[in-house]
């Protein structure tokens, strides 16, 4: 029997459709060159924006109109509609797609086993659902690597306890559930065999990572799960760690010190600012102020001056005045990102800022992003400039998509670079120097393929 996925938003669906395909190899299932092919289609969707679950509608649209020929060559195929957007709409899903058979929110991976027995027994799966009195709590899967890849992600935790007032996460993912650390210790060990040579730690905001064991006294926060982190990457051999995503507000100063500790942590950092003004902060209810978030930047490149940074800026938020707009600019202006997900404010129903008054007009929106954006590539201009003639350490990551006889590299900043070189050598660290920029990509004319220590200075 033959499978097919398609995996829309965030990296956590990412590492998550990677635990099912898993599940379906081991299974005995094979991987389907498209839809058309297979007979399991899994959809793992994303509720983030609206546009993410308009073109999953679409995309179900296709998939009905294909069922509707399948039938008629006497070959029908399941669809499944997995993460955020089946935890928004539930069985309603059904009503809007009538080609959907089966709907997995993200508390519910423990389903997925018994919707494949049932696939493979030929036992209807409405029969098999209503069976269960009440479905399964969620948990992790034991590895979320792709087949064949040498880079990995981990997640930490589930959920979200932040309810920032424009973001729909924590209705769609529920509270926040921290992994046992001897699980993502045994995690790390299984990635170090399968060839892994990067792990990024996932979770909705990592930093509030806390986990309890049932016993009094005994548990354990996430400055300590990078020391158990760092701990296991080196003695397993695993030269690089990043972490997603980061919130302000609770990343601490014993985190910061852990990670200029560990020259296993790559230098870079994502640090969602989403604005620049106080007033739309506490709108957002995002529980930090643009002085608390300045010096926490200050304190992190006191202890790690190689380090860079990246953000998310959300423009047109409420009530937001010309004012507001020129904090934000202001800000980026103090910090100077290495690069941003820009976006302006969009409604999102079943968010508290959906019924939020002052509204910006879309044409004050577009004009102020448009804003946003030219500072920001202007700054990521001047920052890629000023490396130009450094040496570096890289991961190869694959061949370039514009020259076949280019690779496509990563350094710890997250900076792409490509050089030409052998593909045999995708997945190993190799020396470079970066001779010149194209875009936001540099250029370099040779590597050297090095050991696997922790540094980047070279």
């Amino acid at each position: 029997m033959k499978y097919f996925f398609e995996t829309y938003g965030c990296q956590m669906n990412t590492a998550e459709s990677a635990a099912f395909k898993r599940v379906l190899r081991e299974r005995g299932w094979s991987e389907a060159q498209d839809g058309a092919d297979a007979d399991l289609v899994v959809l793992h969707t994303c509720s983030v924006r609206i546009g993410a679950e308009t073109r999953v509608l679409g995309r179900l649209a296709q998939y009905e109109a294909l069922k509707k020929k399948r039938r008629g060559l006497h070959r029908p195929f399941t669809l499944v509609v997995a993460g955020c957007m089946a935890s928004r709409l539930g069985e309603t899903l059904k009503v809007q797609a009538p080609a959907v058979d089966q709907v997995l929110g993200t508390t519910e991976a423990a389903l997925f086993p018994r919707i494949l027995a049932s696939l493979e027994q030929g036992i209807p799966l409405q029969a098999l659902t209503t069976e269960q009195e009440e479905k399964p709590a969620f948990s992790f899967a034991p590895f979320h690597g792709e087949e064949g890849q040498f880079r990995s992600f981990i997640p930490i935790m589930h959920g979200c306890n932040n309810f920032c007032s424009y973001c729909i996460v924590p209705y769609v993912r529920g509270r926040e559930v921290s992994r046992d650390p001897r699980s993502i210790r045994e995690e790390i060990q299984t990635a170090a065999k399968r060839g892994i040579r990067e792990i990024t730690l996932l979770g909705q905001n990592v930093n509030s990572y806390q986990w309890k064991s049932g016993n009094p006294g005994e548990t354990l926060d996430f400055p300590g799960l990078l020391e158990v982190v760092a701990y296991e990457a080196e003695k397993n051999a695993i030269p690089w760690v990043r972490f997603l995503s980061s919130h302000p507000k609770d990343l601490s100063s014993e985190a910061i010190r852990v990670m200029a500790a560990h020259r296993v942590f790559c230098r870079h950092l994502h640090l969602c600012v989403q604005h620049g003004s106080n007033t739309i902060l506490a709108a957002m209810n995002r529980g930090y102020t643009r002085e608390a978030y300045l010096e926490l930047v200050a304190e992190i490149r006191e202890a790690m001056p190689d380090m860079s940074l990246s953000t998310d800026i959300l423009i047109g938020f409420p009530g937001e005045t010309q004012g507001d707009m020129e904090q934000t600019l202001a800000l980026m202006e103090s910090v100077k990102f290495l690069y941003a997900y820009m976006y302006h404010y969009n409604p999102r129903e079943g968010t508290a800022a959906f019924t939020f008054p002052d509204r910006v007009s879309e044409a004050t929106k577009r004009k102020r992003l448009a804003q946003v954006i030219a500072l920001q590539k202007g700054h990521t201009l001047e920052l890629l400039q000023s490396r130009i003639g450094c040496r570096v350490k890289v991961l190869i990551e694959g061949i370039s998509r514009k020259n076949a006889n280019e690779l496509l590299t990563r350094t710890e900043r997250d900076e792409m670079a490509v050089v030409p070189g052998s593909p045999s050598l995708i997945g190993s660290f190799a020396e470079l120097r970066l001779s010149s920029l194209r875009g936001n990509t540099f250029r370099a004319k040779e590597l050297s393929v090095c050991p696997c220590d922790y540094s980047d200075s070279l």
